[in-house]
């Protein structure tokens, strides 16, 4: 994965605010489902230059926003100052493979667009998946979305196993319907909703389940 994070370092630096300003269709929804929890506190995952954690902390949480990009998360911050959001957006540099720097119990939902299928083994992802669990309170709402095996590029490009393939320097971990399943287990898994985005178009899945309480 370290080759990984230098291309999107240097992908951040040479397209500044590369996904635009406008927040995904992922973010809205999962805006009006944080908020119907009564969510406070929210953790973005893979927060890139910001468009969707500025968006949460515009809709009044919260947000600590995570990524291992440092010039992501620099103008992260700089577009936080520029919209007065500075007091309602945490930005912290971390690498998911790595435990979440926060305290048991301490965030009310978690946020994370197309971060669990970046180039992460299985095995990791599970281990991200429990973090998350720890990191939220009980009841707490996990909205997720990953790319799944029916994607135009699955099967194509770079295979480097474990159902990553890689394009243009990027590597994407496909997700199937028993891994979501899987990595359900213990959760309350209320939605698997399929769509589509971009160019391709990609083709993905939104999904939301809650920690149960003990």
């Amino acid at each position: 994965m370290g080759d990984q994070h230098a291309h999107w370092e240097l992908t951040y630096r040479d397209h500044p605010g590369m996904y635009g300003a406008q927040p995904s269709a992922a973010a809205r929804h999962a805006a009006a489902v944080f908020r119907v929890a009564g969510a406070r506190r929210v953790l973005e995952l893979g927060s890139g230059h910001g468009r969707d954690a500025l968006y949460l902390a515009d809709s009044g949480f919260h947000v600590t926003a995570t990524d291992f990009s440092s010039v992501a998360l620099e103008q992260l911050r700089a577009g936080a100052m520029a919209r007065g959001l500075g007091d309602r957006v945490a930005a912290l540099e971390h690498d998911v493979r790595e435990p979440i720097p926060l305290p048991d119990g301490s965030i009310d939902a978690v946020f994370a667009h197309m971060l669990l299928c970046m180039a992460l083994s299985t095995t990791q992802i599970r281990d991200l998946m429990g973090e998350i669990r720890r990191v939220l309170r009980p009841g707490g709402t996990l909205v997720y979305t990953v790319r799944h095996t029916g994607d135009a590029h699955y099967g194509t490009g770079v295979a480097l196993g474990d159902d990553i393939f890689e394009h243009g320097g990027f590597a994407v971990h496909f997700f199937s319907r028993a891994l979501v399943d899987d990595l359900a287990e213990g959760w309350d898994l209320r939605e698997v909703h399929p769509f589509e985005e971009g160019e391709l178009p990609r083709r993905l899945w939104r999904v939301t389940q809650v920690s149960r309480r003990p």
